[in-house]
């Protein structure tokens, strides 16, 4: 069973092996795959956003992030990202994730999760996405310059809470 529970500074580590091995192909996430560390540890476990892992078998294997994804007037929309280890895909922990999350946000008293860039050759993302009630809101040309294809399309999907 996947368990999903707050981030604490002991996680660093497992998180940051995490992020390392998803941004290193440069084919899902903006960040550059040489990011350092500290850059990404930085932004992943910012002050203004909630950071949680996913645990399977004692062992941390997925980490998603929600924050506001405007500041001020448009603080009650979450924006969130997600991240699995490649050696646990297939294992359902991305689709754990994102249910808690949809309630965690509510929890948190958002009204609605947006994720302003979700890459279009990312297939397996879209769809699970569209499955937890996602809707595709518009499609951005050329907004991301994937490692293999160039540059590339990217959605912007909208749920309400």
């Amino acid at each position: 069973m996947i368990a999903i529970r707050e981030a604490t500074a002991a996680d660093s580590d497992k998180i940051w092996a995490i992020i390392r091995e998803v941004i290193a192909t440069g084919d899902t996430y903006v960040f550059a795959p040489d990011s350092s560390r500290e850059k990404m540890l930085a932004y992943w476990l910012g002050a203004d956003r909630h950071t949680y892992v996913a645990v399977l078998d004692d062992e941390i294997v997925g980490t998603f992030v929600i924050k506001d994804n405007q500041p001020d007037l448009g603080s009650h929309i979450a924006n969130a990202s997600y991240m699995t280890s490649p050696h646990c895909s297939g294992k359902g922990v991305g689709r754990t994730m994102g249910e808690f999350s949809l309630e965690e946000a509510k929890r948190l008293g958002y009204k609605a999760m947006q994720f302003n860039i979700v890459i279009k050759s990312n297939e397996r993302a879209v769809r699970l996405w569209q499955k937890l009630g996602f809707s595709i809101l518009g499609e951005i040309p050329e907004a991301f310059n994937h490692q293999k294809n160039g540059l590339t399309n990217a959605y912007i999907m909208y749920r309400k809470l």
